[in-house]
């Protein structure tokens, strides 16, 4: 194995607060041992109440973005979350199409933000199906997400590991199930890998109101523990507990959903 760090892309849209998207992986990927690189698919201001603003990118430059990092640095790992609008998702499609084999792909399906906030168009969900799903090595949904995306409710967790299970067939992809945005003292997550048994993970759930960015958080820390070669089991379970010591470490800023305390937790690679 090498002893550079992984390489890992981040293609999202940019949180002017610090607590999501593009600034919380970047320190996730950093604090993981990992290079961070980014495609920015928009500007938000936004912060621990909600979002205020949203200013998407042009396609093009989006592909570009990428393009320019895959021919002069190379990836070894890409995380996908924020992509806001079909034309971004267009490009974003086009320009992984250069993506070496077996590069692992972590896509996590943003459409509402913590506080609420709807940030994608409706009618780029489909595209984002049919464009990147089939692209993915992982998908990342939240329970919302996730009924929105087999188009029913799911009130318990059998109904959410049955969802996760049609969602992984039907796109031949692992699926990560997070169950989070329950009102249950425990958060059970999901991992559905094609042509593995189902496994589960049950945790007390950490009493605070500062979780804003845990699935940018999630899903870049997956994306550099792949990077890094290791199983996509073993990348789950190391990335959760990232992200359960970093809600830990909140430093409590904001009057809302405050950000994770990223700069307390370093290493968790092995």
């Amino acid at each position: 194995m090498s002893d550079k760090p992984p390489r890992i892309l981040s293609i999202a849209g940019s949180d002017s607060s610090g607590g999501a998207g593009i600034q919380a992986d970047i320190k996730t990927i950093t604090m993981l041992g990992g290079y961070a690189m980014t495609a920015i698919t928009a500007v938000t201001a936004q912060n621990s109440v909600g979002v205020q603003a949203i200013a998407p990118m042009g396609g093009e430059v989006v592909r570009q973005q990428i393009i320019s990092c895959l021919e002069d640095i190379g990836v070894d790992a890409v995380k996908i979350g924020m992509l806001h609008d079909d034309e971004i998702i267009i490009n974003v499609a086009i320009a992984l199409d250069r993506l070496a084999e077996g590069v692992p792909v972590v896509l996590d399906p943003v459409m509402i933000s913590t506080s609420g906030s709807a940030l994608i168009a409706p009618e780029a969900v489909e595209v984002m199906r049919a464009q990147l799903f089939p692209l993915a090595t992982l998908l990342t949904p939240n329970i919302p997400e996730l009924e929105h995306l087999v188009g029913r409710s799911l009130g318990t967790f059998a109904e959410v590991g049955t969802a996760a299970e049609e969602l992984s067939a039907q796109y031949d992809t692992a699926v990560l199930a997070k169950g989070g945005h329950t009102e249950d003292a425990r958060i059970i997550d999901v991992l559905v890998v094609p042509g593995q048994r189902a496994v589960s993970f049950n945790d007390a759930r950490i009493d605070t109101v500062h979780t804003h960015g845990t699935g940018c958080t999630l899903s870049s820390a997956i994306a550099t523990l792949l990077g890094y070669g290791q199983p996509i089991e073993h990348a789950v379970r190391l990335g959760r507990e990232f992200v359960r010591r970093a809600i830990a470490a909140a430093p409590g800023y904001g009057s809302g959903n405050g950000p994770l305390g990223h700069q307390a937790v370093r290493g968790g690679k092995a």
